[in-house]
């Protein structure tokens, strides 16, 4: 069977890839479980030099890479390079974090008794990583995976199938064993096969929540572990003390970027009454200072979405958000390519939170902004939500910033920013954004299992 991947800029064929036979898949986990017993021996410090060679192997490759990103998802080549820097410096950070994070845990001392416990790999760790930040979301697996011992068999989407393959040069040039690190294209059917497949230690998903549903009833018959990164409907706090000029400036980009494309999207505001009117004036006029159009022009800053199906869902909930009472405050006319893929950007205000654009993730550049009276009922507002993934507040006060965070139920808690990763603090998500972590000295342990030694000396 082939897989094609068709770029969302004009409909053309990017690339053609043959999937996976039923054959190959088994020759691909047998050389993986096989490649696990030697790389599991390796020296920390010979992984991490191997890592850090691949990295500067792809960045070698960022001008090529970032096109040809932008060719398969839309992106515009202005940012586009920024991915690829982004995952150098993830990577980084856990080559730096990995010696304290897999480093023996000593008990207390006890006279005639050594005890410990130490991290040990799983496994082939399968890796399931999506479209949208390719490179980003799978650096977040792939290597620490690999830092831990474990070997990687990664699965990208069709839609960016050649970032697998960059990743893959990548570490072939820097001399990575053979068959620590595979790449694969495969159909829905074979990958629940391999999830069952009991030479898989764990399985890494970034995805939607019905993709990890999936994932799930695939595992269901095994007590393999799960991470799963899934949806978002991120929301933010503008407070009255807010820096107005900061605040519009950045959740614009935040709500925008990548056309909204992103699980991390600020996708819902709510703002306070003292300076509603303000802030939307100001959202509005920054929005209508993008320009939609081809993201292989310098002069772009808003891309097409993934797909018309996309594009399609997208303009359902504006139109059910207008529908039942919302307004929408741009006038798509003023961005000439808005239509197929190319979707106009949209500011919706007297929106509530029966509303579509309030509840269920978007995934376009859309947002809607609600008037709130209190902290109390902003925060109300912003848990009313069956996602957790992150939430931002917009305030001068850092107490205030501390209560709100510890009052939301999400995984990340921002202040004055959003929709940002730290690699040196795990990301999470609650509710239907998934469980597990990723980044960060905790994001070693999903990866790696406790093994303690009680040894006693007679």
């Amino acid at each position: 069977m082939i897989q094609r991947t068709v770029s969302p800029i004009d409909g053309s064929v990017v690339v053609e890839r043959e999937l996976a036979s039923d054959a190959q898949l088994e020759a691909i986990l047998s050389a993986s479980s096989s490649a696990f017993s030697d790389w599991r021996r390796t020296d920390l410090g010979d992984r991490q030099s191997v890592v850090l060679a691949a990295v500067e192997h792809l960045l070698a490759q960022t001008d090529d890479a970032a096109e040809e990103l932008t060719r398969m998802m839309g992106r515009p080549v202005r940012y586009t390079p920024g991915e690829l820097r982004g995952y150098a410096d993830r990577a980084r950070t856990m080559v730096a974090l990995a010696s304290e994070a897999l480093a023996d845990l000593p008990a207390a001392e006890r006279d005639g008794f050594v005890r410990f416990i130490r991290r040990e790999p799983l496994g082939s760790v399968l890796v399931l990583s999506p479209w949208n930040y390719p490179y980003l979301c799978a650096v977040n697996a792939v290597i620490p995976a690999l830092l831990s011992g474990n070997t990687v068999v990664l699965k990208h989407s069709d839609q960016t199938p050649l970032v697998a393959e960059r990743m893959l040069k990548s570490f072939v040039d820097a001399g990575l064993p053979k068959d620590v690190f595979q790449v694969v294209h495969m159909s829905h059917e074979s990958t629940a096969n391999v999830i069952r497949d009991s030479r898989i230690g764990h399985v890494c998903f970034t995805g939607s929540v019905a993709g990890g549903h999936a994932v799930q009833r695939a595992a269901a018959d095994r007590f393999v572990g799960l991470g799963l990164e899934l949806g978002g409907k991120d929301p933010a706090y503008v407070r009255p003390d807010a820096d107005l000029d900061h605040a519009i400036e950045n959740l614009v980009d935040g709500a925008f970027f990548n056309s909204g494309q992103s699980c991390c999207a600020v996708e819902r505001i709510y703002v306070h009454d003292d300076v509603y009117d303000r802030f939307v004036e100001g959202f509005v006029a920054t929005t209508n200072n993008y320009e939609l159009g081809d993201p292989l022009s310098a002069d772009t800053t808003l891309g097409p979405v993934v797909r018309q199906r996309s594009a399609d869902a997208i303009r359902a909930q504006v139109a059910q958000a207008v529908s039942k009472g919302a307004k929408a405050l741009i006038d798509p006319s003023h961005f000439a390519r808005d239509g197929g893929c190319y979707v106009a950007p949209q500011v919706l205000v007297d929106v509530t939170d029966d509303m579509d654009v309030m509840r269920h993730e978007t995934f376009g550049p859309v947002i809607g902004i609600a008037r709130v009276s209190s902290d109390e009922e902003a925060i109300r507002r912003m848990n009313d939500s069956e996602f957790g993934l992150t939430a931002s507040v917009w305030t001068r006060d850092l107490d205030a910033a501390l209560a709100l965070g510890d009052a939301l139920e999400t995984g990340t808690v921002f202040q004055n920013r959003a929709d940002v990763l730290d690699p040196e603090l795990a990301w999470v998500g609650v509710k239907n954004s998934g469980r597990g972590a990723t980044l960060s000295q905790v994001g070693f342990e999903q990866l790696t299992r406790p093994k303690s030694f009680h040894l006693r000396q007679v």
